[in-house]
């Protein structure tokens, strides 16, 4: 079982993790999307109302055209609320990680997992929403591996993170009415 108060410790904050994983060629996308990427108010007003924290492990790679599109949608959460510890690692940095979030056979990414503040593990969620495997079932039925340079239009990225948000609002409910969590904050 992974000690997952110790792959926090390793795992970088966003600006950092880009600052040493992504070249000069990705670094770029990841702004871009980055940039792309807003909150409505109501989205703002839902994650500034988490009590519970969340350590969050966002288990990527600088070069996923997946991680490109998703990951600044993480970020810009983080940011609304400092409820959300957001901690990147790079796919390949740990075998013991990748082999524990290994996703029908295989290392995909980016795999999300939710820590409670004391870092018991409360779920996993990625490498991609449903919506865009349906976009992607439309368009093919094959393999593939966006690279990132096409980002998706305006009305997909919003999709996305709204279910984004669902399965973080989804761990933050679990994390209040938590029998163990509400004895320990006595609520």
């Amino acid at each position: 079982m992974l000690d997952w108060s110790r792959v926090y410790d390793e795992a970088l904050p966003y600006a950092a993790f880009l600052d040493r994983y992504a070249n000069a060629n990705q670094r770029p996308r990841w702004d871009a999307m980055h940039a792309r990427i807003t909150l409505d108010d109501a989205q703002k007003s839902l994650l500034q109302g988490f009590v519970r924290l969340q350590h969050v492990v966002v288990f990527n790679g600088a070069w996923c055209g997946d991680c490109i599109n998703q990951v600044p949608i993480l970020d810009h959460f983080a940011q609304a609320t400092p409820r959300l510890q957001l901690r990147l690692i790079d796919r390949d940095a740990r075998e013991d990680v990748k082999s524990e979030l290994a996703i029908n056979g295989g290392n995909r990414v980016p795999v999300v997992v939710f820590l409670s503040e004391d870092f018991e593990e409360v779920a996993r969620y990625g490498e991609r929403t449903l919506s865009t495997y349906r976009r992607k079932a439309i368009e093919q039925l094959g393999a593939s591996c966006p690279t990132g340079l096409v980002a998706p239009d305006a009305a997909d990225t919003n999709v996305v993170i709204q279910e984004w948000l669902n399965e973080f609002e989804r761990v933050q409910l679990l994390l209040r009415l938590s029998p163990r969590l509400r004895e320990r904050h006595n609520d």
